[in-house]
């Protein structure tokens, strides 16, 4: 046998493999400045909850309600983004069961480690409150948004995790139909998700429930599915939407414009448009190679914490007044170091849960699994 016959002669084995690992579908390109952006919409939560514990008095106070009054529509953005991210990363023939996994080892280690926080801050510190076992159990079953009195029950912010749930549980069927609909179907997904924010906030409104809606996982369905479809017409190369810098103005504009309006859910309809096209405006920008303020190597480390960081920074407030007291109202200085000592404690506390709990979990618990094509890429938001 000639050098040239062993060169072109391959193995049955070998051929099979090859063409085996021809045939699986390319991974999606990452899109590190949505992991950037994850970062500034969990600094507007941080803001709004700061603000919510009164650490300044005076000029300062106003400043800060100025800047972070609206900060609770980060939330919608990250529901918005959730769809998104999750529609990019998904690939064709991931079954339901295997999605599902990945995302319980997703949040719920970080989700049950902050509730055995918060536990032990309820029987321990003043100023916080005891959860019924009724109330414990469905916090840590992700069901306690569904009810109001159950809805900040130990760590307060996880209500955005029960409402995360529940989209997770509905994204097999939503992607399914959504992939057989094309383009245009996406486009009237889109305005269709757009109206029925509006018609959620219209009923909100009125009062027709018995309780708030703002953290009712239904009413927040349609930012999810708003997410999902403006990433199908990205996917399908249809996406028609403003570049980077007028996506930016429009929600910069819509999120100052939300104290003019509400505190409550209308305030979704004040920002839904902005986000719904800052995010793939974003994406774009990522594949294209156009210019980003959120791509850079810092603010994507500091997306990949936002996770844990917006589970933990709401218990080290809680703490805090142990400290500081009950909205101390302290002027600018003291008010300032205060807030940076709050952040820097709650920024180690997410870089502890990052490496110890949260990636090292969500390997262990999909160990074994043959998950790597449904993976995002490395510095693609999970």
């Amino acid at each position: 046998m000639t050098t040239a016959t062993r060169a072109t002669r391959t193995p049955p084995a070998t051929s099979a493999t090859a063409l085996a690992t021809s045939s699986r579908p390319a991974p999606p390109p990452a899109l590190p400045s949505l992991t950037g952006l994850r970062w500034v919409a969990a600094l507007l939560v941080f803001g709004l909850h700061v603000n919510n514990f009164r650490y300044f008095d005076g000029t300062g106070g106003r400043v800060v309600t100025w800047a972070f009054g609206a900060g609770a529509t980060g939330v919608s953005f990250f529901f918005v983004l959730s769809g998104f991210v999750l529609t990019w990363s998904a690939r064709p023939g991931d079954g339901a069961p295997a999605f599902w996994r990945r995302r319980v080892a997703r949040i719920l280690p970080v989700h049950l480690v902050t509730a055995a926080i918060a536990l032990l801050m309820a029987c321990t510190l003043e100023h916080q409150s005891m959860p019924s076992v009724r109330q414990g159990l469905a916090n840590v079953l992700l069901v306690h948004s569904w009810w109001r009195p159950w809805w900040q029950t130990l760590d307060p912010v996880s209500w955005s995790l029960a409402c995360e749930a529940f989209f997770y549980a509905l994204f097999p069927l939503l992607a399914l139909g959504l992939r057989r609909v094309g383009a245009r179907g996406a486009a009237v997904a889109t305005g269709l998700s757009l109206l029925a924010v509006l018609a959620v906030a219209w009923v909100n409104a009125q009062h027709w429930l018995s309780q708030p809606i703002d953290s009712l996982p239904l009413a927040r369905l349609p930012e999810f599915v708003l997410g999902i479809a403006v990433a199908r017409l990205v996917l399908l190369d249809r996406w028609r939407g403003p570049g980077l810098e007028a996506s930016l103005a429009l929600a910069v504009i819509g999120y100052f414009l939300v104290p003019q309006v509400t505190t409550d859910y209308r305030a979704t309809t004040c920002t839904v448009l902005g986000f719904a096209l800052l995010i793939p405006a974003a994406a774009v920008a990522d594949l294209r190679g156009l210019p980003s303020l959120w791509r850079g190597r810092r603010m994507v480390r500091l997306g990949e914490l936002s996770f844990a960081f917006y589970m933990v920074h709401l218990l080290v407030l809680r703490a805090g007044t142990n400290v500081v007291g009950v909205k101390p109202r302290f002027g600018l200085t003291q008010g300032l170091a205060v807030t940076a000592a709050a952040f820097a404690v709650s920024l180690g506390l997410s870089w502890l849960l990052h490496v110890t709990v949260e990636g090292p979990a969500r390997r262990l618990l999909l160990r074994g699994r043959r998950f790597g094509r449904a993976r995002p890429p490395v510095g693609q938001p999970a």
